[in-house]
């Protein structure tokens, strides 16, 4: 299994940024995928999680109303279109994989078994 994220990056205030990451090794919709992130100091955070399937979502309070989470299939990629940044979004984002398959969505970090290296998103003016 091999999961990796693209590039982050640096961004104003108020701004956009989309992360994606590519997927292999397994059936990547037969799982569902998520993005969480750590800043420095502070655990590690859910954001947003994508079903298999149907890609049903479900988003912490952090991105609900500014983060839209997908997938394509065809692809084996995953993505997170973050808008409207702000400052306490700077963190180290990681795409991860549900352990089980066909077994629905989760918010806690150990329900996941494979996770990207990360990349680092910084808010700043």
């Amino acid at each position: 299994v091999q999961i990796v994220e693209s590039r982050g990056g640096l961004e104003q205030p108020g701004g956009s940024l989309r992360l994606s990451c590519a997927a292999s090794g397994f059936t990547f919709s037969d799982y569902a995928m998520g993005w969480f992130r750590q800043a420095p100091g502070k655990q590690r955070e859910f954001v947003a999680v994508t079903n298999y399937g149907d890609g049903w979502t479900y988003y912490a309070d952090c991105g609900k109303g500014r983060f839209t989470i997908s997938r394509d299939h065809a692809k084996n990629r995953l993505y997170l279109e973050m808008h409207s940044l702000k400052p306490d979004d700077t963190a180290m984002y990681y795409c991860t994989k549900l352990r089980l398959a066909y077994w629905g969505t989760s918010s806690r970090p150990d329900d996941y078994n494979y996770w990207g290296q990360g990349t680092q998103v910084t808010v700043s003016s």
